[in-house]
């Protein structure tokens, strides 16, 4: 395998698909509102997805530099870990989060002075939770603030990012719609946690679940799920949404499948599962949008 497969499987490239679902999301609630750009789209989509690549580089870098991430971690027993595998060196990694941070800078100043200045403070602010999520001084991942900042990166920020590009404007129903999805992201991490309470509180992490404890933390996390499913029902036929958003129910087998295996006991892919009920549930939702658009 080259440097350069190395370097792609270490920015987590399955993860970019919650990041296009929100881009998305936001893109098309613009359409909605009036015309589209698909080289708007395109260009929100690649700054974006260099940014995420560049905080899960970051968020790498630092948890294997402060001993956080080894081989014996359950992330690294079901996912391709190039640092931690020795694969990549700690220098490599951080050159390349660098260079994708660089490329996500350059796109946010472009689009900041060609669509209007709020591009460049919603751009900043992800910079900096993407950065410091594991990165010091502030490491606010094991300060149990890692969910609440998922949830407003992928949910809020994104979405309303990516409809002030079409639109140069913010929108109350995109805020609306973008939070049922920016839970559901937020949840990714909380599965990841709940996995790994035990072992977290041995190295002194401090998470939302090992402060309400594990039992309590998964209840947290269905209840949160519920949530997202009502929110989308009630805004189906209260607005902004439409009927056909309803279509998102179709993901609620996997959601039982998944929370069987939660309440049992955490897989150690429980985020990865997690994930994929939110891309499922986001996909749903943008074709729903879709199809309300174009009917």
């Amino acid at each position: 395998m080259s440097i350069y497969q190395k370097g792609f499987l270490a920015t987590r490239p399955w993860s970019f698909t919650m990041t296009a679902v929100s881009v998305s999301v936001g893109c098309v609630m613009g359409a909605m509102d009036g015309g589209f750009s698909w080289a708007l789209y395109l260009m929100t989509l690649a700054g974006v997805i260099f940014m995420h690549g560049a905080a899960n580089l970051f968020n790498d870098y630092y948890d294997t530099l402060s001993g956080v991430d080894t081989l014996e971690v359950s992330t690294a027993q079901y996912r391709p870990h190039p640092l931690v595998e020795g694969s990549l060196t700690l220098t490599e990694v951080l050159i390349e989060a660098l260079c994708l941070f660089t490329l996500a800078a350059g796109v946010g100043l472009f689009l900041a002075a060609t669509r209007g200045w709020p591009i460049l403070i919603l751009a900043l602010v992800g910079a900096f939770a993407g950065v410091f999520y594991t990165a010091p001084p502030f490491r606010y991942k094991y300060k149990a603030l890692g969910e609440f900042s998922v949830f407003l990166m992928w949910g809020p920020l994104m979405v309303e990012g990516a409809y002030f590009v079409q639109r140069q404007t913010l929108s109350l129903d995109a805020l609306w719609v973008s939070l049922p999805f920016g839970v559901l992201v937020a949840l990714v991490l909380l599965a990841n946690n709940l996995r790994d309470t035990a072992d977290d509180e041995k190295k002194g992490i401090r998470t939302l679940s090992i402060i309400t404890g594990p039992r309590k933390g998964i209840w947290m996390y269905v209840a949160l799920v519920v949530c997202a499913y009502v929110s989308v029902v009630v805004m189906a036929f209260t607005g902004p949404l439409n009927p056909w958003s309803l279509i998102v129910l179709i993901s609620i087998p996997l959601f039982f499948s998944l929370l069987r295996q939660i309440i049992n006991n955490p897989p150690l892919d429980a985020d990865a599962q997690t994930a994929k009920l939110n891309t499922v549930f986001g996909i749903l939702l943008l074709l729903s949008l879709i199809i309300g658009r174009l009917t």
